[in-house]
């Protein structure tokens, strides 16, 4: 095998898991408009089309970066998030200010440090947008914990939203793996094998004990469902809604979307994670509702 064709594995991997994402985002997202919130409950689709949020931006920097580098290269991936930064997808605050000052010519690395009181942010924003570097490097889930880490500090640098980071890479690398996708258990304690001890890790621990638990709400009560948008009340829960439903995409988004919270994240990471996986992929029309992947992304109109 070639190094060229070895690298299209891997794109075309990292690209299905990023096309997950995208639907579970856009598709999550329109059940903050209120009119749709019977439509939830009923588990029908709203009309199209469904425009994804800075979930589905930032992962394409990701994938973007991973195609012209081969790995995580920070100052590309944060020049990328600056450059492609549109103030009009939903980004926080403190992440819209740093990439304004980051395409004004800022230094990432001091403007990402920085960010509350020098703790750096804890939110969910670098676990939302890392899965298809997951399926990137199906062959190596230690690697894409690592590549995962390195990405997170363009933007979030407290350990927690690190690790929250690297726990979705390892669970994607995971479903991704060539031998096919593990049990729900196995998926779990993978993940927490490959992370550092951490509130992050401590939720995954308790997701494992939740896995014979039907009711979602129940769940996201003990592990939380982003709604303070912190890593550990987004990753934990997401992470047991994919590990439940790998191979089908649809059970796994209603599942996440229905236990409420920051609905387009926990979708866009539960979307990405299980669509890494070959049986995964959402449905044909679903995605054919979600706003086109941007022109500027390598191979998106492939």
């Amino acid at each position: 095998m070639t190094a060229d064709s070895a690298t299209d594995r891997h794109f075309e991997r990292a690209l299905a898991s990023l096309r997950g994402l995208s639907v579970g985002d856009a598709l999550g997202s329109r059940f903050f408009v209120p009119a749709n919130y019977p439509l939830l409950k009923e588990r029908a689709l709203p009309p199209g089309p469904w425009q994804w949020t800075d979930d589905t931006e930032m992962a394409c920097s990701v994938l973007a970066v991973l195609a012209a580098h081969r790995r995580v290269d920070q100052d590309a991936l944060a020049d990328s998030f600056a450059r492609h930064h549109d103030f009009d997808r939903g980004y926080g605050p403190a992440v819209n200010r740093l990439l304004r000052l980051v395409r004004e010519g800022g230094d990432w690395r001091q403007l990402a440090s920085a960010l509350f009181q020098g703790q750096g942010s804890w939110g969910n924003g670098s676990a939302m947008r890392i899965a298809p570097l997951g399926a990137w490097y199906a062959d190596d889930p230690e690697q894409a914990t690592h590549q995962a880490e390195i990405s997170s500090y363009t933007t979030h640098q407290h350990r927690e939203a690190v690790v929250g980071a690297m726990a979705v890479a390892a669970a994607a690398a995971l479903v991704a793996a060539p031998g096919g996708p593990p049990t729900p258990e196995a998926l779990l304690d993978g993940v927490v094998a490959l992370v550092p001890r951490s509130a992050v890790g401590a939720g995954l621990r308790r997701a494992r004990d939740m896995l014979d638990y039907r009711d979602a709400g129940t769940v996201a009560a003990v592990l939380g469902n982003g709604r303070r948008t912190s890593a550990h009340d987004t990753v934990p829960f997401a992470l047991w809604s994919a590990a439940r439903s790998l191979g089908d995409f649809e059970e796994a988004f209603w599942v996440t979307a229905q236990a409420g919270g920051d609905v387009d994240t926990t979708c866009a990471i539960v979307g990405g994670v299980v669509a890494s996986g070959p049986a995964g992929a959402p449905p044909a029309q679903w995605a054919a509702d979600v706003e086109a992947l941007p022109d500027w992304l390598p191979g998106a109109a492939a």
